[in-house]
């Protein structure tokens, strides 16, 4: 690594007194840019014209210089003002700023980034005047942002693993314009946690009403890219996804998500009793067996109906598709139900989500939570909690499924 010697650096401090000096629009730091880049791009031109002259065409006038042209470029230091040489051939093509290029690599990054966070076009210009002073139009972070569809489209097509042990199935609700008026539309997730116990997103749909049909498509792109078997998937009582999943994958077991039933369940709740009530629920669910788990249920209609009536009605409604549940080991049931594999994701989009109030169009809010997704998973580096001994007893009671 090339280090700066300390007199150098002190002859290029000499004089600096306040911040503005090194980072505002006529500092050190933008100065010393716009001469490094000068100085590279001549040292492009006379490797050119140098490797020219050894050439054996000796019937062909000289290439030499032919003045400057002059470019803006935009980067974290601000704007600059580039001289570009020219040769006269017009054979010159620069390395470091090339042709067409008015922005240094990574400064389509920082627009991107602020994109993923949720920020809207008009934030984003602000916040790029406000750190770099560099102004950029809406045309542009249009341009930067468009090429992300391209990039969202090859990874929603990827292949996949043939096994997920773990598949939840949730919906964002996002709101867009469509034929002059804003409607909700649903972003559909399926989140897997796949042999390795991380967490993997296998694609994202948009649909403004879901049916049998629907989920039937979805489920049939994943197994077209290479899915051939889901242990068991978790869902938040989708329309009609048991119906498409047993026609797909017929072996999988769909449990309703407990995630899903304790969050719906809590939001009928005052403040004051949630945590009574979150209490009386894990008894519920962490009960060994379905008896146990149903009396459970019984005593907390008991304790809370005549204040929250709609907690163990919603829980009875939705009981055929709980009970699955206990046949399942611990090791695999805290695996299904533990709240980081889904929550933690859901809680970053909402943030995203929360500054659009409606997006243009849907490809728009598609990217929002593709960027978005891509910075999330970034963490998603080891096996979620207790993944281990789950995955041991998953061996066991699917021999016949798990690949070797």
């Amino acid at each position: 690594m090339m280090t700066f010697q300390p007199e150098l650096l002190d002859q290029l401090l000499q004089g600096y007194e306040k911040p503005e000096d090194l980072l505002g629009d006529g500092g050190i730091l933008k100065q010393l840019t716009h001469a490094l880049v000068e100085r590279c791009l001549e040292a492009e031109m006379k490797t050119h014209l140098d490797e020219q002259r050894t050439q054996p065409e000796r019937s062909k006038p000289n290439n030499r210089r032919n003045g400057h042209s002059k470019k803006t470029i935009k980067g974290e230091f601000g704007e600059a003002e580039i001289a570009i040489p020219r040769d006269r051939k017009g054979e010159f093509e620069p390395i470091i700023i090339q042709k067409r290029q008015t922005r240094f690599d990574g400064f389509d990054d920082k627009i991107l980034s602020l994109y993923a966070r949720g920020m809207s076009t008009r934030d984003i210009t602000a916040q790029l005047q406000d750190l770099y002073g560099v102004e950029v139009s809406a045309g542009l972070i249009s341009n930067v942002t468009e090429a992300v569809e391209e990039e969202r489209k090859v990874w929603q097509n990827r292949g996949l693993e043939r096994v997920y042990p773990i598949v939840y199935f949730d919906a964002l609700v996002v709101k867009v314009r469509q034929d002059g008026r804003v409607i909700n539309k649903a972003i559909h997730l399926a989140l897997a946690v796949n042999l390795s116990g991380t967490k993997e997103l296998l694609g994202m749909w948009m649909t403004q009403n879901e049916s049998s049909k629907f989920w039937l498509q979805v489920l049939t792109e994943l197994q077209n890219r290479g899915l051939k078997d889901i242990f068991i998937a978790c869902c938040d009582g989708l329309t009609g996804f048991p119906d498409a999943i047993e026609a797909v994958f017929p072996k999988t077991q769909v449990q309703l998500c407990i995630v899903h039933m304790v969050r719906n369940s809590l939001s009928y709740v005052s403040y004051k009793d949630r945590k009574a009530v979150a209490a009386d629920l894990r008894l519920v669910y962490t009960a060994s067996t379905e008896v146990q788990a149903e009396q459970y249920l019984v005593e907390l209609a008991e304790k809370w109906d005549q204040q929250y009536p709609t907690i163990s009605k919603s829980w009875m409604n939705h009981w055929q598709r709980i009970i699955p549940f206990f046949a399942f080991p611990p090791e695999i049931r805290k695996a299904i139900y533990t709240t980081n594999a889904i929550e933690s994701v859901n809680m970053t989009l909402r943030k995203v989500l929360k500054n659009h109030r409606a997006f243009p169009t849907d490809e728009s809010a598609l990217k929002v939570v593709y960027l978005a997704i891509q910075n999330i998973s970034k963490k998603w580096t080891m096996p979620i909690k207790d993944w281990k001994p789950a995955l041991n007893r998953f061996a066991i009671a699917y021999d016949d499924r798990f690949p070797l």
